[in-house]
């Protein structure tokens, strides 16, 4: 039997603690421990982006970060992005102008997107299309998940 480790982390605001084993991934405590499903696994190897989440800041994708790595940071996951009710204009584009399909890709992609608009409010096509080629959807063919993430940061500049 592996030894268990003790993280203390922050998950959208809230504090968490949980045991782990030094192998598991932060994907798998997300979801199997601390119950929140909307990350997804696509892989588990970090091609896909289905799983991508914010720790610290910085996107990463979450079947390649070890839990035990996480104490002390703070994650940002998709059941944080809405405030109660109030879904965020990322959310809200994506379902206007139908950016999403089956839903395995859309967490990480709107997670991505996100990160994107916090550092870039003002995205060209190109750039939208660079930051995002690391989340890959079978679905959509990516046009409208563009045209939804652009048509958010217009609204979110006010413009």
């Amino acid at each position: 039997m592996s030894k268990k480790y003790h993280v203390t982390t922050t998950v959208n605001g809230d504090e968490y603690e949980f045991l782990c084993e030094p192998q598991q991934t932060l994907l798998d405590i997300l979801r199997d421990e601390l119950t929140l499903t909307g990350t997804k696994e696509g892989c588990a190897t970090g091609d896909c982006g289905a799983c991508s989440v914010m720790v610290d800041g910085k996107l990463v994708c979450s079947c390649l970060v070890l839990a035990v790595e996480t104490e002390g940071k703070t994650i940002d996951t998709i059941e944080g992005m809405a405030k109660g009710d109030e879904l965020h204009p990322l959310q809200r584009k994506f379902l206007e102008l139908n950016g999403l399909q089956c839903g395995i890709c859309t967490p990480g992609i709107l997670v991505a997107a996100r990160a994107l608009l916090e550092r870039n409010p003002d995205p060209t096509e190109t750039e939208v299309r660079y930051w995002l080629a690391g989340n890959l959807c079978r679905c959509t063919g990516y046009d409208k998940v563009i045209r939804s993430v652009l048509a958010a940061a217009h609204e979110m500049r006010g413009a």
